[in-house]
C-alpha cells in the first residue's frame, strides 16, 4: 500500500492508499527507461483507490529505483513540478514515496501520445487543421516552461512525450528531465546527454551545452513529423548510418516549390497549401544548425497562432484533381511524394 500525497494542497497532506494490486499488467499503458506507467482509479475528492471505472482516471508512473537521485533531491523536483500548472503541461496530482518505491500520479490522457496518432497503423490519421492546433499547443507549453515564471528546459521532447486528451488537446509529458534554465550566458552542460537521438540539438549532442534553443530544434523535428508522418528516426529501416528525417527533409524544406512533397500522404491532400509551406518555414528556422539563429518558443507559437486564425486560406483539392492545376513549367503531375529515406540511397526525389 502507499500514500498518496495529493499536490493540490501539500499542508492538508490528503492521504490515502493506492493498493499494489492496481499494478497488474491488465492496466499498464506503457514502459520506458524510467519504469512502468499503469492506468489506475482515485475518487475525486478523497484520493482513495476506487473500483477500475469509478472515480476520476489516472495514470501512475512506478519509478525504477535506478531512475532518481536522492530522495531529498526527488522530493524538491516533484513538489517544483506539481507548482507548474499549464493547460499545455499533463497535470501531476500527486505522488507517493515509500522506501524504494516512488510513484507520481498524472491525468490521465485518454487518446494516448501523438506517436501512436502519427506513425500507428490502423489508427484514424489526424486532419491537417488539428495538427496545427496539436503544434500550437505544445508551442504554447513551450514557450510557458521557457517563460521568466517556469524557466525550465524541457529537454526531451519528441512525439512519444506530448500526450492528447479525449478533444485532441496537446500536453506535454514526462518532466523527469526538465531542469531550471540558464541564467545570464551560462548553459547548463550535462555529462550525460539524455535527449533522444533524431530529436536532439546537434550542439547538445556535441558538447552537452543545453539551453531553450535546443527545445526549439527538437520542436522543430516535432514539427517535421506532424508535416510528414515520418519518425524522426526509423529504427527499422537500419541501423546507426540511418538518414534521420531532417537530413532528409532538408533539401525540400529550403524550396517552397518541393516542399509539398514531403507532406503526409494520409492527409489526402487534405490541407491549405499556404499553410504548409508557412510551417515548414517555421520548421526549418526551429532547426538552424547555429542556436543563436533559432526563434525563441515565444516567436514560434506567434507565427503558428498567426497561421490559425487567417481563416481565408484556399484549401488544397484532393490529389486526384491536382494535376489540372499544375500547366506549368514543373512536368511533375502534382504533388510527388518522395519515399522515405532508405539507407541504400541518399537522394529520394525520383
Amino acid at each position: 500500500m502507499y500514500l498518496l500525497i495529493a499536490m493540490s494542497d501539500p499542508s492538508a497532506s490528503m492521504i490515502s492508499k493506492i493498493a499494489t494490486k492496481n499494478f497488474c499488467s491488465d492496466y499498464l499503458l506503457g514502459e520506458g527507461g524510467f519504469g512502468c506507467v499503469f492506468k489506475g482509479w482515485i475518487d475525486q475528492n478523497t484520493f482513495a483507490p476506487t473500483k477500475p471505472g469509478s472515480g476520476i482516471v489516472v495514470a501512475i508512473k512506478r519509478l525504477k529505483a535506478e531512475s532518481f537521485q536522492g530522495h531529498k533531491e526527488w522530493l524538491t523536483e516533484v513538489i517544483y513540478l506539481g507548482q507548474l500548472r499549464h493547460e499545455n503541461l499533463v497535470k501531476l496530482i500527486g505522488y507517493c514515496s515509500e522506501s524504494d518505491n516512488r510513484l507520481l500520479v498524472y491525468e490521465f490522457m485518454p487518446k494516448g501520445s501523438l506517436e501512436n496518432h502519427l506513425f500507428r497503423k490502423g489508427v484514424q490519421p489526424i486532419s491537417w487543421p488539428t495538427r496545427v492546433k496539436i503544434a500550437i499547443d505544445v508551442a504554447r507549453g513551450l514557450s510557458f516552461l521557457h517563460g521568466l515564471d517556469a524557466n525550465v528546459i524541457y529537454r526531451d521532447l519528441k512525439a512519444s512525450n506530448v500526450l492528447l486528451d479525449s478533444n485532441f488537446n496537446a500536453k506535454l509529458s514526462d518532466f523527469g528531465l526538465a531542469r531550471d534554465g540558464p541564467t545570464g550566458d551560462n548553459t547548463h552542460v550535462s555529462t550525460r546527454i539524455v535527449g533522444t537521438r533524431g530529436y536532439a540539438a546537434p550542439e547538445y549532442v556535441a558538447t552537452g551545452h543545453l539551453t531553450p534553443k535546443s527545445d526549439v530544434y527538437s520542436f522543430g523535428v516535432v514539427l517535421l513529423e506532424l508535416l510528414s508522418g515520418r519518425r524522426a528516426l526509423d529504427e527499422d529501416r537500419g541501423g546507426l548510418a540511418e538518414q534521420t528525417l531532417v537530413e532528409w527533409a532538408d533539401p525540400f524544406l529550403r524550396d517552397s516549390r518541393r516542399v509539398l512533397r514531403i507532406m503526409d500522404t494520409r492527409l489526402g491532400g487534405q490541407y491549405s497549401k499556404k499553410e504548409a509551406q508557412a510551417v515548414a518555414a517555421v520548421v526549418l528556422q526551429c532547426l538552424h544548425m547555429d542556436p543563436k539563429n533559432r526563434p525563441s518558443m515565444v516567436d514560434v507559437l506567434t507565427s503558428l497562432e498567426q497561421l490559425h486564425t487567417s481563416k481565408d486560406m484556399p484549401r488544397t483539392p484532393p490529389p486526384a484533381k491536382l494535376h489540372h492545376h499544375h500547366h506549368h513549367h514543373n512536368h511533375h503531375q502534382g504533388i510527388k511524394h518522395t519515399n522515405p529515406p532508405r539507407k541504400t540511397s541518399i537522394t529520394n526525389s525520383k
